[in-house]
Order: structure tokens, then sequence, then C-alpha cells
């Protein structure tokens, strides 16, 4: 919402006028001023996200301001609510109308639009758990040259489709922050059509600020000096956001770091009274999961695409138990080793350990032959050895292509 100098200066005359500015000075005026101000939005329109209040109404939050509860925050009633059955994390756009009284928000008087359709056009819209989800059959091509060879790697070995369900299974200090980073940037090049959210929960305050200047798509955060309720109320606001999109046909790809620590939030906010072994709540991880398995791509159009990071090796019991519970829920795995990362391999992948579900329905068969064969020459060395000759031969060439076209001529001639 945008309120022009003049405007100000109206209200601040109006606000004379009406006797409470011109006997006070102008710090003690201040209050008035902005109340004429907001008196003076009733024909202002506003955009936001809907965050959901459990007694039925809702506020629009600022994605600009990493959807932060605010005292400027917009209304929703719930008559809006129900009339379009509005859903959490939607984008509104209408008119605004100031407060009744002093101390009130400012209110949504008139929705003008709902996720860039007409109210009446959104109402006919399928919810997402209304719609169809199939096996992930589009690609994501994260190759975008010579280098980086992790994203190169990753497009013959862990191919990734629109709709996917991919874990990150990372030790300490293995790369992971990189990956993810390159991740982004492949995805933000290749695929301007995917609308990009990295979710960061629990993360230290520089790390954020790093991901913020390094990557182009939304970043949402709920660093490490914010509460247990923030970090869970962000990470849940962030995929009912990407729910709304998927299910109005767009296309999205949120990349969480990291689950573990999304699953420690909610292992806190938990209160069932039975503990499994590690500590952990046994209700805890019921939203994690559902959080995680909201991905999926739709026979009738539109995905959700997660990729999220999941901690091992970390010495604490819990987040050992958090792993097992995510193993096998994904349909896509890249498996991070602590060997390779301290003989300094980049990417370091254990080969033998990562893939992809159904990874026929995302490469061609020509491609997949020539995967198949470089697996199987690679499952005859160590872990670390595969990669290492992996890394050296595909440095050799300027892309996937050629470096298949190798091997496709390296199976003629044998």
């Amino acid at each position: 919402m945008g309120i022009s100098t003049r405007s100000i200066a109206r209200d601040f005359r109006r606000a004379g006028r009406h006797g409470t500015c011109h006997r006070l000075n102008r710090i003690d005026c201040l209050p008035h001023l902005l109340r004429a101000i907001a008196m003076s939005m009733a024909e202002q329109s506003c955009s936001g996200v809907l965050e959901m209040h459990p007694k039925g109404y809702g506020f629009l939050r600022d994605p600009a301001r990493n959807y932060k509860v605010g005292t400027n925050d917009v209304y929703v009633g719930s008559p809006l609510l129900t009339k379009f059955q509005l859903r959490q994390g939607v984008r509104l756009t209408g008119r605004v109308e100031g407060p009744a009284k002093r101390g009130e928000s400012l209110r949504l008087a008139e929705l003008t639009e709902i996720e860039g359709r007409t109210p009446d056009q959104y109402l006919g819209l399928r919810g997402f758990d209304d719609l169809t989800a199939i096996d992930p059959f589009e690609r994501i091509h994260l190759e975008v040259g010579p280098e980086p060879l992790g994203m190169r790697v990753m497009d013959l070995l862990t191919p990734i489709g629109k709709g996917q369900r991919g874990l990150i299974v990372a030790p300490p200090r293995t790369g992971k922050t990189i990956l993810l980073q390159q991740l982004a940037a492949s995805v933000t090049k290749n695929h301007p059509e995917l609308t990009l959210f990295v979710l960061l929960i629990d993360e230290r305050p520089e790390e954020v600020t790093d991901m913020r200047r390094t990557i182009q798509g939304e970043v949402i955060a709920s660093s490490s000096d914010h509460s247990t309720e923030e970090h869970i109320r962000l990470a849940q606001l962030t995929v009912d956001r990407a729910k709304r999109i998927a299910e109005t046909g767009g296309q999205v790809l949120i990349l969480l770091d990291s689950l573990t620590r999304l699953a420690r939030a909610y292992n806190k906010g938990s209160n069932s009274g039975r503990t499994m072994s590690g500590g952990m709540d046994i209700k805890a991880m019921d939203v994690p999961k559902r959080l995680f398995g909201a991905a999926r791509t739709f026979d009738e159009g539109g995905s959700l695409t997660v990729l999220a990071t999941a901690l091992i090796d970390t010495g604490s019991r819990m987040d050992e138990l958090i792993f097992q519970e995510f193993k096998g829920t994904g349909n896509m795995e890249v498996v991070l080793d602590r060997r390779l990362s301290d003989r300094r391999v980049w990417p370091a992948i254990d080969i033998q350990q990562s893939g992809t579900r159904k990874e026929e329905r995302l490469l061609d068969a020509e491609t997949l032959g020539r995967v198949n064969l470089l697996r199987r020459s690679l499952s005859e060395l160590k872990p670390t050895e595969a990669m290492e000759s992996l890394v050296r031969q595909m440095g050799k060439f300027p892309s996937n292509k050629a470096f298949l076209e190798r091997i496709g001529q390296f199976q003629k001639d044998h």
C-alpha cells in the first residue's frame, strides 16, 4: 500500500482541524497523525498472504518482511473467509477499510483478486487435497555449464522431476549449504517458471544473510535466535503458500534446511506425554511428515517439489531417530559422505547410496542405458574412489551430453 506525501500533509491538516493537533507539539501529535492516515486508507488497496487464526479470522502478512507479524497487518474477517472458501497461504488483493475505533487493525473490506484471479474464478478451483497426484515425469534440469560438477552429477545419477520429494542426507561439513545454493542458482537460470522458496529453520543468522545475498528466490528464515513457535509458524505458512500456488496450476520448489531442525521444533511444541527413545515425543513427527509429504505433481497441472536436508552423525540420538523416520519416505535421496569431503572431493556424494525412484520417467531410454552402464562400472570401486573417478572423467568433457556420448561410443566398441 502506498501513501503519498501530499496525502500525509492533507491528513495532518485534517487532524489539526479536528482539534487534536493544534494544541500538541509534533511528537505528541504523531499518534493522532497516524490514526488520520489510517482512516484515509479506506480507498487504498492492499495485497498479502493470508495467515489464519484458530479463532476463524486471519491477517495478511507481507512476504517482503519475511511474513513477520506486525501491527499494520490487515485483518480479514470470517465472513470473507467463509464466502470465498479461503485457505491459509492464499495471496489476496483487495480494498482496505480504516479501523472502526482506536486500537483496531485495518480490515479487508472487499476482495478484488485471489491468486491473480477474480473471486468467482477462484471459487471454481479444486483444492490441493482434491487433485490427482501422479509420479514426477517432467524433469528439472540442473546442468548450467561445465561447472559446478555437483549439478552435473545430480542430473545424471539423482535426476529431479517436478513434484519430487527429495532428501539430502548430510553429515556435518560435507558441503550441504553450497549444494543448496548451487541448486537454487541452477533452478533460477534453467526454470524461470518455478517459484523458488528457500526455507531456513533454526539456522545461524550469518548463514541466513549469506543465503539471502546468494539466492535470487524468496528466502524465508526463522534463525536460531527465534522461538520454536516462530519456526513452526513460518514452516507451516511457507508450505501452505506453496500449496496454494500449486493447486492453481503453478510450479513450486521448496529447498528446506533442515527437516531435522524442523522436527526438533515440533518435538518441543508437542506434549502428548509419551516419548520414544532419544526424547522424541510420539506425536512430534506427524506434522513434519505431512509437510514433507506435500510434494507431488498433479495430473490436472501444477506441482510442488520439496528437497529437504536431513542431518546425521551429529552425536544426537534424536537426530538419528528423525532421519530413520524420514528415510524411505521420499522418492529421491542424495547421500553426502564425510570421507569424500575430508579428502576435498566435491561433490561429496555417495554414488551407491544415492538415486531416484522411477528415474525411467525422467530420463529417455538411451540416457538411462548409459547411466546404468556408468553406475555398474562405478559400483566396482569403493565409494570414495567412485566419486573421485567420476569427477576426474566428467571434468574432461564440457557437458553431460558429450560425456554420455563418450560412454555410448565405449559401449559400441565393446
